[in-house]
């Protein structure tokens, strides 16, 4: 058998043995190529001025998954290195010289690493056509299903795994041309000793790391770089700390209450997991680390879409609307464009006014709600102009009786402001209030119909009120065009040198589609370095799991002999499977959920509501999480028990 016939024979076993690392570097491989796939599609990229910098933002991304990638492809090599060790130095003892069997391991591991590559360039494809989807979904517009190949997207990818690959083998390569035999023969017998044997010393550490992760998650949400990279730096000791105490621990917890190890099936699954928990501590850090990761920036980018959604709905109930920041006359200029270039069904030009006190601000703010002050009086708007708007908006009309007064405001106000029943006076007028409605008005800032809410009156009672700004709202025949939209905020910029404020320019058109290109910008790198970071960690948690198989295998073989049923030996693999994988998912959870709940709350308030809600959010967070690490420990679990049990 020549080498090279036989690399190809430890290949194929190879990818056997480790079907969950092929699956996961065929899905890298695949993630890669799609992504890559977004970089170069001109489609794509001409949807919006703002897609302009999605190559940018994703080839970013891009280095930074490859590195995730890499270190999972160094870490899974060495790891076959140290379990082969004995095959690999039986080579040497037949004669093979270790430059040969150096090539022999290279070749072999990058055969591997090509038909994963081939495969995931075949996904990628597909996968390439799911985002596409999304993305044009995203903008509103029809998808249908072409297939399309890209040279430049494969160009990259191949580039990326050439990096991963070549630096890991490369590294093994050095090592074995360099390694004795007696080295690699005795390989597998080299393990992470317990860090800490001391229990004085490991009760300190564990409950000042316990400190340190408790003041990290505070100083991630305490906002700024600095506390956050400090923040940072506490939860990393604090995981170092508490996985290196905690496993070390095990046996130790053990050895001084023999009572509690000798009850029911404490024994077996204590001595099976101990020379992993207890040798492991590093690794279950790292691997919580990256879950921790994954945990927040899966919560992060939902937060992200969430505000994105949430603002477009406000500011894109018109078609079109302009609103100057001060009590400043609407521009001529906006008009006679929009009369020469946007056909317009239906127009409304009109003012929002300031109440004579801010007894339903203060109102407001008494119920401890979430308000920022950006006027000093109550909005107020006409009766007429509020229908009008209502028309242009195509919502239904509401309905004003003599000496009542309503109130429009965000759904979040809506139950509070429900409950004042306290009249207001404006001028000779004593109002009574007669209904809240929260349909979409644009009241996100201060140059829109008020902020988070407005007082309509009958038009009498506003005669004489100061005006805070104009305004200018429209339905139009079209979706207005982007160069339209950016035309008007080319006569901004013109008369920018004669004001000192600037004017609000929204269009429903622009406004999805600057959420769509935001969401495409923020939410896609960050749900892709959450999905490279959940199956590095989870593949390196199930190639260290499946690598006991054979131990596995004869440690239930031998249960079946002393008379255990095969019911009882599956319950003895699944309190060992739970502990496993569920110690490093914890402390991510523990971490992350406030640190998540605290970034959607501080969001402008409202902003956030139904399935974009902090609760929604972090609901949807675990389950994305848990359903893809659930998959790994199905794999592995659905593997062991096939492989090890007794028929």
């Amino acid at each position: 058998m020549t080498l090279f016939e036989l690399s190809l024979r430890n290949a194929r076993r190879q990818a056997k043995d480790y079907m969950v690392y092929f699956a996961t570097v065929a899905m890298a491989a695949a993630l890669l190529y799609s992504f890559n796939g977004l970089v170069f599609s001109r489609e794509i990229n001409t949807l919006s001025k703002s897609m302009s910098t999605l190559p940018l933002v994703i080839v970013l991304a891009s280095i930074v998954v490859v590195c995730i990638f890499g270190w999972l492809v160094a870490y899974a090599i060495r790891f076959m290195l140290l379990r082969r060790g004995r095959e690999i130095g039986t080579y040497l003892l037949i004669g093979l010289e270790n430059k040969q069997v150096a090539r022999l391991f290279f070749l072999e591991n990058l055969a591997v690493g090509g038909c994963a590559l081939l495969l995931g360039i075949a996904l990628g494809g597909l996968l390439y056509q799911a985002f596409r989807a999304i993305v044009l979904t995203l903008f509103g517009l029809p998808y249908t299903f072409s297939l399309a190949f890209s040279f430049p997207a494969l160009g990259m990818t191949v580039l990326y795994f050439s990096l991963i690959y070549l630096f890991a083998l490369c590294r093994s390569r050095k090592y074995i041309r360099k390694a004795k035999i007696h080295d690699l023969i005795y390989l597998d017998r080299v393990n992470e000793d317990s860090a800490i044997r001391r229990s004085k010393k490991r009760r300190l550490l564990f409950s000042f790391s316990i400190a340190l992760g408790a003041a990290g998650t505070c100083l991630l949400m305490a906002g700024g770089a600095i506390f956050g990279i400090i923040g940072a730096g506490c939860v990393i000791a604090f995981l170092f700390g508490f996985f290196l105490c905690f496993s070390s621990a095990v046996p130790d917890f053990f050895d001084k209450r023999p009572a509690r190890k000798y009850r029911g099936q404490n024994l077996l699954v204590f001595r099976t997991l101990t020379a992993k928990l207890a040798t492991m501590g590093v690794l279950m850090a790292v691997i919580s680390i990256l879950f921790t990761a994954t945990f927040i920036s899966e919560g992060a980018g939902l937060v992200f879409r969430g505000l994105f959604a949430g603002r477009a709905a406000e500011n894109a109930c018109f078609d079109l609307y302009i609103g100057t920041d001060s009590d400043k006359p609407l521009s001529q200029d906006y008009l006679d464009y929009i009369r020469e270039n946007i056909p317009v069904e239906r127009e409304l030009r009109y003012s929002v006014f300031q109440g004579k006190d801010s007894r339903i601000m203060d109102y407001v703010e008494s119920g401890g709600e979430d308000y920022y002050r950006y006027f000093g009086r109550d909005p107020v708007l006409r009766y007429s102009d509020y229908a009008a708007l209502r028309a242009i908006a195509g919502y239904p009309p509401a309905e004003l009786n003599s000496g009542e007064y309503l109130i429009h405001c965000w759904p979040y106000l809506e139950k509070h402001l429900a409950d004042y029943t306290q009249p207001i006076s404006l001028g000779k007028a004593s109002l009574t209030p007669g209904g809240v409605y929260t349909e979409h008005l644009l009241q996100n800032y201060d140059t829109g119909n008020g902020a988070r809410y407005i007082l309509v009156v009958p038009d009498g009672a506003a005669e004489g009120l100061s005006v805070i700004h104009h305004a200018y709202a429209a339905k139009t025949d079209q979706p207005v065009t982007e160069v339209q939209f950016y035309d008007l905020y080319s006569i901004q910029e013109e008369q920018k040198p004669a004001q000192s404020g600037y004017d609000a320019i929204h269009a429903e058109s622009q406004e999805q589609a600057d959420a769509a290109a935001w969401t495409a910008l923020t939410v896609f790198p960050l749900f892709f370095l959450a999905l490279a970071l959940t199956m590095t960690a989870a593949t390196i948690l199930t190639i260290q799991q499946l690598s006991e198989s054979e131990r596995y295998r004869r440690q239930f073989g031998l249960l079946q002999k002393l008379g255990m049923d095969r019911r009882e030996m599956a319950k003895i693999l699944r309190n060992q499977f739970a502990i496993y994988y569920t110690m490093p998912a914890v402390p991510p959870v523990l971490i992350g959920v406030p640190v998540i709940l605290h970034m959607a709350c501080s969001a402008e308030p409202g902003v956030l509501v139904g399935m974009n809600s902090p609760g929604s959010i972090i609901t949807i967070s675990l389950g994305i999480f848990f359903l893809i690490y659930g998959i790994y420990i199905l794999l592995a679990y659905t593997s062991l028990k096939r492989n090890v049990l007794p028929a």
